[in-house]
């Protein structure tokens, strides 16, 4: 039977702890069953009012949100937590820190929207539908699109030789010259794995979306550039794109390139035009741009996240002539954005993350001819 998602709120400001109160308790399927000023306070309320979901402010006194989800995952590795942090360099570098420790999401609190009204509103649209979204097994029985996975995910079983695609059609095993992918909810986690699979003599350039504000894709592409072998660097105006790199778009900014790909002159470039999908940067805009820059040879990967963000822009990968990967349902946070994949009935083959990078190596050096180029012999 259907029931209402049992929320706790966990903020050590008490004007905040009521703005979220007052804004979940506004949506007819959520009921707000508890607050606390501080994590030692969030962890014995966990027992006696048995949440379904947790929002989690990053800085309180007593026992921060990092500290809280530090004890909170041994007792509670399923309990969805979606983390409350500032749109600061502090915030995001906490933020990251508390998604590698297992939380599912996060929302920025409202800053500079001038009036409380603003600011419910603000919160309402971030939070509310990953409410929605990461416990849409409560609301069971209702139409939902997206589910959440096991916070802490096994590694994927081998593929076997009959591993589906989500169409009969043979996806095209042709050259790659650059390898796109689109992430969301869940894909900070999901980036990790599949770069850090890619060598650092990998033959192409790597272009990324992941739903993030800025500030945070920043200090997202710093964390990633000291732990993958490619260097991975936030895009800005002019980057080259070139093998051996990871450009990531940065937040509120939709990433294109221009210049031609067969003289290996590729550049971003970016702009602020009507978000799409909701999103800037938008995964569709993106996969649309390296369409008309390197025509087929492209292959797209969409990971774990919410809404369909990607499906468009896939399908004119494919009917460039170019491939599609996508994460299946089991191992994304939230099956959304591969979803809206599968559903259109594209040929894209729908893998468990844990093989995602090491099927992106093998397409890519499947459809190449002649050497790698190291990173280090890459043009300027």
């Amino acid at each position: 039977m259907a029931r209402k998602i049992r929320v706790l709120v966990v903020d050590d400001s008490v004007v905040v702890r009521r703005l979220v109160s007052d804004v979940l308790g506004s949506d007819p399927d959520i009921d707000v069953v508890g607050t606390a000023a501080n994590g030692r306070v969030a962890l014995a309320k966990i027992a006696q009012v048995n949440p379904d979901l947790v929002t989690l402010d990053v800085e309180m006194p007593v026992m921060d949100g990092l500290q809280t989800l530090r004890e909170l995952r041994p007792a509670h590795p399923r309990l969805p937590v979606i983390m409350f942090s500032t749109l600061t360099e502090r915030g995001a570098h906490a933020t990251l820190d508390a998604l590698e420790l297992g939380a599912s999401d996060y929302v920025t609190k409202p800053a500079n929207v001038g009036s409380v009204t603003a600011s419910m509103e603000a919160v309402r649209q971030q939070l509310v539908p990953k409410i929605h979204h990461l416990c849409s097994k409560v609301l069971s029985g209702r139409p939902v699109l997206d589910r959440v996975a096991p916070l802490r995910r096994t590694a994927a079983a081998p593929l076997s030789p009959t591993s589906r695609s989500s169409s009969t059609t043979r996806p095209p095993t042709g050259r790659v010259d650059v390898v796109a992918i689109g992430a969301s909810t869940g894909g900070p986690d999901a980036l990790s794995t599949v770069l850090a699979a890619l060598p650092d003599d990998f033959p192409v350039p790597v272009v990324v979306v992941q739903h993030m504000p800025p500030v945070f894709t920043r200090q997202f592409a710093l964390r990633l550039d000291g732990k993958v072998p490619l260097h991975v660097v936030e895009a800005q105006a002019g980057t080259p794109a070139v093998a051996g790199s990871v450009l990531i778009a940065p937040g509120d900014h939709h990433l294109r390139f221009r210049g031609s790909a067969a003289t290996q002159s590729v550049v971003a470039t970016l702009d602020q035009e009507t978000p799409e999908n909701y999103c800037r940067p938008a995964v569709d805009v993106m996969f649309r741009s390296v369409v008309d820059t390197w025509g087929g040879n492209v292959l797209a990967v969409v990971l774990t996240g919410m809404g369909s963000d990607g499906a468009s822009g896939c399908a004119e990968v494919v009917a460039a002539g170019g491939a599609a990967i996508v994460q299946d349902e089991a191992t994304s946070v939230v099956w959304g954005m591969p979803r809206a994949v599968v559903v259109a009935g594209l040929p894209a083959e729908v893998v468990p993350l844990a093989h995602i990078g090491p099927m992106i190596v093998d397409r890519v050096r499947l459809g190449r001819r002649g050497p790698h180029v190291p990173r280090e012999a890459a043009p300027a």
